[in-house]
């Protein structure tokens, strides 16, 4: 990529923030997540109300493959618990507990559920209580330009369907907001466009039979290759469960 690139960091590797950066890498922006692994979808025994598996999926699978999705568009993944964001005049500076630094001209905090590294920021935190959220515009624009959040840290509802699709309207919205030449993330057949004597838009792709098929066989290849054995991994217990446990 360009050096005049823009960049993005999205705090969070859960279903919001890694659609967030699907679209925002897709889009050519420079996209690294920083996420400690700790995605609260990691905590569901069996997904049963995400669209598109009418037996439902297991959680950490599908965080697998929305990681896998990122890192094939250009995603670049750093381990981290991000302790403060600071505006500085070329955007933002991030410092991570393990003292790494991550410089970004716009940030996606789509992390579950502790929002203290934004204070430093003039941003709306929403006390609710227990919970702590980030206030937010339509487009997930918080009261600092560049800042966005994503999911339910910008008190979207506790679903990951709702949060997937909350962190691809940010990654969106942040791609306009860049003014990178972009006009839609979108595959089409051949002469979609050209048929009809006009250029194909940035982000947009003609592809024709053969290639189109190409992809469907990889697709349907490793859709094969991922659901082909049971997934090893267990859920995650609730913190609270565990210390209870261990109290005992």
């Amino acid at each position: 990529m360009a050096a005049d690139t823009p960049s993005v960091v999205v705090v969070g590797g859960g279903v919001a923030g890694l659609s967030a950066a699907l679209f925002t890498a897709r889009a050519d922006l420079a996209t690294t997540v920083v996420s400690t692994g700790e995605s609260i979808l990691n905590r569901n025994a069996h997904l049963e109300n995400f669209p598109g598996f009418p037996a439902g999926i297991n959680p950490r699978l599908l965080l697998d493959l929305q990681r896998e999705q990122a890192e094939s568009a250009g995603v670049e993944f750093e381990d981290g618990r991000i302790q403060r964001v600071t505006a500085v005049d070329s955007g933002f500076e991030l410092l991570a507990a393990d003292g790494d630094r991550y410089t970004a001209d716009y940030v996606i905090a789509a992390s579950w559920s502790d929002p203290t590294y934004l204070d430093g920021l003039d941003v709306d935190l929403l006390d609710r209580g227990s919970k702590t959220f980030v206030g937010v515009d339509e487009f997930g624009s918080t009261g600092v330009d560049g800042l966005y959040a994503a999911g339910r840290l910008a008190e979207k509802h506790h679903q990951s369907i709702v949060a997937a699709g909350h962190g691809a309207q940010v990654g969106i919205a942040v791609v306009e907001d860049s003014d990178v030449d972009f006009y839609h993330d979108w595959t089409v057949p051949e002469g979609y466009f050209t048929g009809r004597d006009r250029e194909v838009p940035p982000g947009c792709e003609e592809i024709g039979d053969e290639e189109r098929e190409r992809r469907e066989a990889e697709s349907l290849e490793r859709m094969r290759e991922a659901f082909a054995a049971p997934y090893p991994d267990e859920p995650t217990m609730h913190p609270s469960v565990t210390a209870d446990e261990q109290a005992r």
